[in-house]
């Protein structure tokens, strides 16, 4: 087992770092995918999937919560079975599993979306996932190389 220490300077640099690809993966995939979706599905009712400064701003706090599970999953992960490329693939599937799967198949289960955007939000959103997890196995291994 691994024994090194996430301090919280690291967790919150390596969040912040992380976080910018996981805010910019997730406003394509609402601008370009799930936004024209959900406004079809929903006759382009007012108001549905409107996008203004109020709500960017909760969207950034969402996706920096997103993130910092993310890393402390991984840090978590790769501190029991090894800083190496399975952690980074079995972390992101976790958090992507009980984040977005969760999120996704209630939200066509509730009737808020059809089924068929999952097709296109899940593959994507456990590539973010793959993604952000391999971003901070990189950042894990330089500050740990730089001690």
């Amino acid at each position: 087992m691994t024994t090194y220490l996430l301090k919280l300077k690291q967790f919150v640099i390596i969040t912040l770092i992380t976080s910018i690809w996981i805010n910019i993966s997730e406003v394509f995939r609402y601008f370009i995918f799930v936004m024209p979706t959900t406004k079809d599905f929903f006759d382009h009712k007012e108001g549905v999937a409107q996008m203004d400064w109020g709500i960017f701003a909760i969207w950034g706090l969402w996706d920096t919560l997103l993130t910092s599970l993310l890393v402390f999953i991984f840090w978590l992960y790769s501190k029991s079975f090894g800083l190496n490329i399975k952690s980074v693939l079995n972390a992101a599937t976790i958090v992507w599993l009980s984040v977005f799967v969760i999120f996704w198949v209630a939200t066509a289960n509730m009737g808020l979306s059809n089924w068929g955007i999952l097709l296109i939000t899940l593959p994507l959103s456990w590539l973010e996932m793959v993604v952000g997890a391999w971003i901070a196995y990189l950042l894990f291994i330089k500050t740990l190389n730089t001690r």
